[in-house]
């Protein structure tokens, strides 16, 4: 009966509703949705500092005069 993801999105919405009023559908998507901005520039700081970190780790080191 609820083989696919749209059926159980659909008895999602129609539990939230139930649940929490129509009324505060939107104010609930729109913090989801803020969350979801959130994790995403939480990730792509993550992502610059790996790619900055293997950038200085793999670049040649500074050559040295000679040594008196």
């Amino acid at each position: 009966m609820f083989d696919s993801i749209d059926d159980w999105l659909i008895i999602a919405v129609v539990a939230g509703i139930l649940f929490y009023g129509s009324s505060k559908i939107p104010q609930l998507a729109h913090s989801l949705g803020r969350s979801v901005g959130e994790f995403k520039k939480g990730r792509n700081e993550i992502e610059r500092e790996l790619k900055a970190e293997s950038a200085s780790s793999t670049s040649p080191p500074p050559a040295s005069g000679p040594s008196h």
